[in-house]
């Protein structure tokens, strides 16, 4: 085969690849997903939603099709939950001085649902792995991405949230859909040695890439209009895009990527090795609260821009 020719079917079988990413993307933001038409009320001291102009897709992680079975919860009695002191809207203290966010209201949610007594202590993430090796607590959720290193140390719980890859572009440039063939010569910001990065290089070959030290330096570039679009955490990107810093310049274009050769498996909830029975009703409780319809509202709650 020709040179030319062999470049040329690598540039097709990498935009087929981008294709199928892209269409699982879709499946797992969209199947199962709920729309809802009215917001949950936030709690005191979580950040305050703004008003929708639309219904938001809450993604879903459970597949209705594959309910876990009930284990025998008669052996819990407490479960005492860890978590991080500063990640908000995740992990923060609230103004009663109690452990509050995203993390804790779900960690409460599935308690209620298993019926045990639940304690929430905030310790500093890099502690969390040794206290819960140690027995001082029994359970982390402390959007902790389970990785093969963490899982040396500790089981984890089914994915209960993924953070997705997206494109942010200025409001006055959005694409509703991005493609590899799409992107060819656009100047794409990304923050240097990242996964991000690594992705855009196996994938968006004809892309101009900029690398940048950190997320303030590829926020500004964008806004300032030095790059066309930005590529990195989608989580992080949506709450910078509803927030002040962006001075309302920017919004997500195109959907979620999830490739977890690059962005990982996702953050679950970590236990003890060997812990099954804690680990298996955790599963069964978060299917229950995703199935009855709880953990939407506290999606909604903490999100006011979907990063999926």
């Amino acid at each position: 085969m020709a040179p030319s020719q062999q470049a040329k079917s690598l540039k097709t079988v990498r935009r087929l690849l981008i294709g199928l990413a892209a269409v699982g993307a879709c499946l797992l933001s969209a199947a199962p997903v709920a729309l809802a038409q009215t917001p949950a009320k936030p709690a005191p001291g979580a950040p305050q939603a703004a008003p929708q102009a639309a219904p938001q897709a809450v993604p879903g992680f459970w597949d209705p099709r594959r309910r876990p079975e009930r284990p025998d919860l008669s052996r819990l009695t407490v479960i005492r939950f860890l978590t991080e002191t500063d990640y908000p809207p995740f992990n923060y203290t609230g103004a009663d001085g109690n452990p509050a966010g995203f993390n804790v209201d779900l960690a409460r949610a599935l308690c209620e649902e298993i019926k045990v007594t639940c304690t929430v202590q905030m310790r500093r993430f890099e502690t969390l792995v040794d206290a819960l090796s140690s027995n001082r607590g029994d359970a982390i959720i402390a959007s902790m991405a389970v990785s093969p290193q963490l899982r040396v140390r500790a089981d984890f719980t089914d994915p209960y949230y993924r953070v997705p890859a997206r494109f942010a572009s200025r409001k006055d440039a959005v694409m509703p859909e991005i493609r590899p063939e799409y992107l060819e010569g656009k100047k794409v910001g990304v923050i240097a040695g990242s996964a991000h990065e690594a992705y855009l290089k196996a994938m968006f070959t004809d892309a101009e890439l900029h690398g940048y030290p950190n997320d303030e330096a590829l926020r500004t570039a964008l806004r300032r209009g030095e790059v066309d679009f930005i590529f990195g955490d989608a989580m992080s990107l949506a709450f910078w895009i509803n927030g002040t810093d962006s001075g309302d310049c920017c919004a997500f274009s195109g959907g979620p990527f999830v490739e977890s050769r690059f962005f990982g498996e996702g953050v679950g909830i970590a236990v003890r090795k060997g812990n099954d029975l804690l680990r298996q009703a955790l599963n069964w409780a978060l299917f229950r609260v995703w199935e009855k319809g709880r953990y939407t509202d506290l999606w909604l709650r903490y999100f006011s821009v979907s990063p999926f």
